[in-house]
């Protein structure tokens, strides 16, 4: 059944399992494209049939490969060393790579910007809000973090926030030492449990508290930041 499909793997060699567990033999004449080159895995993927790989794991999914013609892979593959081997190639490369070095860099900043306005601190915490910025965008903005903050189906406003909750949970709760049942829902009420702590917590900083920095979960995660 040439066709293009999500499959599972197997650990039956040349099977792989469907969506839906059924167990398929790989087409003779095929071969695994391994994960790694992005540029070649879009031609096979644009040029004809194809089975791409899939394996979760936990709340992950890893891209194992993609089952295609092996002439085909061969053929494309040359195709693309030929355009690699082009200066003109390289060229167009180095433009593409320093423009998305641009775009991430702005993205970075609109991002730190958009913490800082969540953050919404007394002026009297300002320098602690913008370190704060730092430490929260430092983690959440790198390529591939896979954290809220590099989703584009929210508003900024909402990654910020959703953002400075997630690095105030781990940072100054009990979170990541937690024994949560694996009951359904109840991580998502620790988390909410948590969420309203942190906003508490964010709350004297907003009014301009005097706030006791010997006790401040945020003030002891900031000092174990800077070791």
């Amino acid at each position: 059944m040439p066709e293009t499909i999500e499959v599972r793997p197997s650990p039956k060699p040349r099977h792989v399992f469907t969506v839906q567990g059924n167990l398929l033999a790989v087409p003779a004449g095929w071969e695994l494209l391994p994960p790694g080159d992005a540029a070649l895995s879009r031609r096979i993927k644009a040029d004809g049939p194809h089975w791409i790989v899939k394996e979760k794991k936990g709340r992950k999914v890893f891209s194992r490969g993609i089952w295609a013609p092996a002439k085909r892979i061969e053929a494309l593959r040359l195709a693309l060393e030929t355009e690699r081997a082009d200066p003109a190639y390289t060229r167009k490369l180095e433009q593409s790579r320093a423009r998305r070095a641009r775009q991430e860099s702005a993205y970075q900043e609109d991002f730190k910007q958009a913490l800082i306005d969540y953050l919404g601190f007394h002026p009297r915490y300002e320098l602690l809000a913008k370190r704060l910025a730092d430490l929260i965008g430092n983690h959440a903005t790198p390529v591939g973090s896979g954290t809220v903050a590099r989703t584009q189906r929210i508003p900024i406003e909402k990654r910020a926030e959703a953002a400075t909750i997630a690095w105030l949970r781990h940072q100054t709760t009990a979170y990541d030492h937690m024994h949560i049942p694996r009951q359904k829902g109840a991580r998502r009420e620790v988390r909410r449990m948590l969420a309203q702590e942190s906003k508490c917590l964010l709350a004297g900083y907003r009014q301009g508290t005097r706030i006791d920095v010997e006790n401040c979960p945020l003030q002891k995660a900031l000092q174990t930041s800077d070791r």
